[in-house]
């Protein structure tokens, strides 16, 4: 039987996110089943930004801050490719939060 990984689990879900939306470490844990594992998430994250069909910049902190910003190439990159798709960011933070926010429980 071939068991899939959670970082695998966790890209799943990832590829997933709607452009123009932003989920949460937190969100894709309790999705997961494995609530209280956001650094897990995070961590299946780190190297997320290198794989083309993951849009790793859609995946925030709770409070909408780009927490995972320095994964990718250049200190802008993730805001950057935020506003290509509507998603304002400023200092760091995505505005309108909720309103950009993509629940997997809800969606999927």
């Amino acid at each position: 039987m071939n068991k899939i990984s959670f970082f695998d689990r966790v890209y799943e879900v990832v590829r997933q996110i709607p452009m123009g939306k932003v989920t949460s470490y937190g969100a894709i844990a309790i999705y997961l089943g494995a609530t209280g594992s956001s650094r897990m998430v995070g961590w299946a994250m780190n190297n997320a930004s290198k794989m083309e069909d993951i849009p790793a910049h859609r995946v925030v902190n709770r409070n909408g801050l780009l927490t995972g910003k320095h994964h990718f190439p250049g200190s802008r990159v993730m805001e950057q490719m935020l506003e290509a798709e509507g998603v304002e960011v400023r200092d760091d933070k995505v505005i309108d939060f909720q309103l950009h926010f993509w629940d997997p429980a809800k969606e999927l």
